[in-house]
């Protein structure tokens, strides 16, 4: 059963042994705590016949203690991994705390506490002039961290307003020689780069403490007032950049081919060239053994010469030419070897022919021709003999 329990009020803890009804006596519960620190300290406690001073000296004591304790969890303090602190003893820079545990002792020492690692964002967007004399907005953010904590808090009075004022700075100048198609089109990160740099450069000479690590160039785009004809701008150009590649695709494809066949062409005249050279070297040196044979047998290579050489006439005709005068004996020509296919195609191209020719004229067509070959074996004949 619970003390609280209707019927158990004999078991209340905050009532007293003989009434119920009386609150505590918190003079004596106060008492009994002073007389246990002072038997702590070595008071020799408290009693009824304590007089007023030994009750101001527990209260006092009691105090000093919780003075201390307040100090200490004050003074007591840890630096993480990403932070840092420096301490100024009596206004002035006394060190710089790394990660760990610590104390140090208010109110001589002060203590400047900070996130150096943590990436902190600055944003800035500004109109400016360019190179060209064009207003462009460039919106930009500007990543960094603390980099020196000591610069950061005593070098410069307010840094947020010197990163600013760099910033702009450096934007202003970066863009001021740039042209305006750089900035809207494919200079943007290139601008980034420079912005960076040139940041840099203004915070480590004005000793703020700070590190730029990056700088994107979210937008840049002209005023609002003139963005139609801006935009019909930048078609243009895109328009124009494919035409150029599509001349270049077509460049690479003819100027291979051309230059193919212009080797080709040189191979082939070269080797031309060559076939001539080595064709009237070969004829040369042919009559030249001719010369000598012909000075030793001059009939007999006469006559080998002249029957090499109608050889090679008739062997490229279908006409021969026969004389029949003063001839005795009777020469077989065989016809249909001599003309060979060219007598073929032009029996073909009679086929073909619309007016076909007369019997009698195709028999007097045959011997005129058996007339002309006949004469012209005979005078192979002659010949040869």
């Amino acid at each position: 059963m619970a003390w609280n329990e209707p019927g158990r009020n004999d078991k209340d803890p905050w009532s007293n042994q003989g009434n119920n009804n009386r609150p505590p006596d918190l003079e004596r519960v106060f008492k009994s705590l002073l007389n246990k620190l002072s038997k702590t300290f070595g008071s020799g406690g408290f009693s009824s016949r304590n007089n007023k001073t030994g009750n101001s000296f527990g209260v006092l004591l009691g105090l000093l203690m919780v003075v201390v304790v307040g100090y200490l969890s004050t003074a007591i303090y840890t630096v993480d991994e990403k932070e840092r602190a420096i301490i100024l003893r009596f206004g002035h820079y006394h060190e710089t705390v790394r990660p760990g545990l610590h104390v140090y002792f208010p109110p001589i020492d002060t203590k400047i506490q900070e996130r150096v690692t943590e990436l902190r964002t600055y944003n800035l967007r500004q109109q400016m002039l360019t190179e060209d004399e064009n207003i462009v907005e460039v919106a930009l953010s500007v990543q960094y961290n603390i980099a020196d904590l000591k610069e950061f808090t005593l070098r410069v009075v307010d840094p947020w307003d010197s990163l600013e004022e760099a910033t702009q700075s450096a934007l202003r100048h970066v863009v001021g020689s740039s042209k305006m198609y750089q900035i809207l089109t494919a200079g943007r990160e290139t601008i980034g780069l420079k912005v960076k740099d040139r940041l840099q450069t203004y915070l480590n000479s004005y000793g703020v403490g700070l590190h730029v690590s990056k700088v994107n160039v979210e937008s840049a785009h002209p005023p609002k007032e003139v963005q139609v004809a801006f935009d019909d701008v930048i078609r243009a150009r895109e328009d124009e950049e494919r035409e150029k590649n599509i001349a270049k695709v077509y460049a690479n494809k003819i100027i291979p081919e051309a230059r193919g066949k212009s080797q080709r062409m040189i191979e082939d005249a070269n080797a031309y060239k060559e076939e001539v050279i080595s064709r009237a070297t070969g004829e040369v040196n042919r009559f030249l053994k001719l010369a000598e044979e012909y000075h030793f047998a001059p009939e007999v290579t006469r006559d080998r010469l002249y029957l090499e050489t109608m050889e090679q006439i008739y062997s490229k005709t279908a006409k021969v030419i026969v004389n029949t005068e003063n001839a005795n004996n009777l020469m077989y020509l065989p016809l249909d070897k001599l003309s060979g296919s060219k007598s073929e195609a032009n029996l073909s191209e009679y086929n073909t022919s619309n007016k076909p020719a007369s019997k009698s004229a195709t028999t007097n067509s045959m011997t005129d021709n058996s007339s002309r070959n006949y004469s012209s074996n005979s005078q192979i004949s002659r010949y040869g003999r």
